[in-house]
């Protein structure tokens, strides 16, 4: 009997506003319950700094399961710290293979590699990201969490320069989160940037995007 075949991700994707060949690649990573499209509404955005870059929006690997409809990367019907850390392990692996297939499929460097992502998919850039063979330019994550704190510094293989940004009236996922992953991330000696964004729920805003477009601009060496 042979075995089932791995899961492989698929989304929308955008070539570089350029024209030209791929310099970077961006990884935009949905929140649960949507999926690749919702975030590569973000492309024509990023270009104006990056244009240079392809962008890729994966549909997560699993059908929503509290919807009719949606992605998830991993299930949030038992939200216990030992549920979520098992789900985004149990994922990585997904991800990371997609990640590869990308970087060949666009002919980049794994080093010029960004992921953006929100809320679960925050979760999942910062867990594979800081286990690359190869350390990823940047993270920029919006509304998420760093998941299994305390395994880090035995597991840590990257340090790319993190962006971490957060309302602080998310009602969905704690503020505090963002103090939590700064100081773990500090820690093990990561890069990271923080930002709280005062009035803001569970979403990104305009301040909060433009703060992320100069930050992957400064991380290239695009902008200053």
């Amino acid at each position: 009997m042979s075995s089932p075949s791995p899961v492989k991700l698929s989304g929308p994707s955008v070539e570089p506003a350029s024209g030209g060949p791929a310099a970077q690649l961006v990884v935009l990573l949905h929140g649960v319950g949507v999926d690749g499209s919702d975030l590569i509404g973000l492309a024509p955005f990023f270009a104006s700094i990056l244009p240079d870059a392809a962008f890729v929006a994966p549909d997560a690997p699993f059908a929503f399961d509290m919807a009719p409809f949606g992605r998830q990367w991993f299930s949030l019907q038992d939200r216990s710290i030992p549920a979520i850390s098992a789900g985004v392990r149990a994922t990585a692996p997904i991800l990371e293979a997609y990640i590869d297939e990308q970087v060949a499929l666009w002919g980049v460097q794994p080093a010029d590699v960004a992921l953006i992502g929100f809320s679960q998919g925050t979760m999942m850039a910062l867990h594979v990201a800081l286990r690359r063979a190869v350390a990823p330019a940047a993270v920029v994550g919006f509304s998420g969490a760093l998941v299994d704190p305390d395994e880090l510094p035995k597991e840590i293989t990257a340090r790319p320069r993190i962006l971490l940004i957060h309302g602080a009236d998310d009602e969905v996922v704690n503020p505090n989160c963002l103090k939590g992953a700064e100081q773990a991330l500090t820690a093990v000696g990561v890069p990271v940037l923080t930002e709280l964004r005062p009035g803001l729920g569970h979403g990104i805003d305009g301040p909060g995007a433009e703060m992320a477009m100069g930050f992957l601009g400064q991380v290239f060496g695009i902008s200053d």
